[in-house]
């Protein structure tokens, strides 16, 4: 693995996409278990170069020597990294490219990523901009939403709630289940007697 400056020099003003998250080690030869964060799981192929942002705000290079589905995590065998110890560095790493490097999305496709600032709507009524999007909690991945409250939206990024995306004019068009605002919403004051 080649370390990168990210402060400085050619990564600095470099825009970066998160494809996956190392979750855990898997393997006694260096092999890590990754979540997706992309819908286009056949980016990911042997030979292929990402870079590794750690926990400590580093950036490695690193290259995938082979990789192979297992319950419900990618593993991903990267060149250079050979035991147990090695891959214990890279828990916690956001496997990234470069934005320029994504690949070309077949129309009607969006990357969640892009969604992160979009406003969304649910019908004609504004609920708030995306701030975030999380993975992990279900089927759909979460998009979380900024309220007027303390607490944020979680919004499930579902196909039957999505009615139009338009990324360049930044916004989300939903038609959300009644209530369901009420129950991924933020928790209201309740008053008291």
């Amino acid at each position: 693995m080649q370390a990168a400056n990210d402060a400085s020099g050619e990564w600095a003003s470099v825009e970066w996409v998160t494809l996956a998250l190392v979750v855990k080690t898997q393997g006694r030869h260096g092999e890590v278990a990754t979540e997706l964060h992309t819908g286009v799981p056949d980016r990911f192929r042997q030979g292929m170069q990402l870079w590794a942002l750690l926990k400590d705000g580093s950036r490695r290079e690193v290259r995938i020597e082979t990789l192979w589905p297992h319950k419900s995590w990618l593993v991903l065998k990267f060149a250079g990294v050979e035991t147990i110890s090695d891959a214990e560095v890279l828990k916690g790493a956001e496997l990234q490219l470069p934005r320029s490097e994504r690949a070309a999305l077949e129309p009607g496709w969006t990357y969640l990523s892009d969604l992160i600032g979009c406003t969304v709507f649910d019908g004609g009524r504004e609920i708030g901009p995306i701030e975030e999007v999380e993975f992990g909690a279900g089927e759909a991945p979460l998009l979380v939403v900024k309220s007027a409250g303390k607490l944020p939206y979680e919004i499930p990024f579902a196909e039957a709630y999505i009615e139009k995306i338009d990324v360049a004019a930044k916004q989300v068009q939903m038609r959300l289940p009644d209530g369901m605002l009420d129950v991924n919403g933020p928790v209201a004051k309740k008053k008291g007697r």
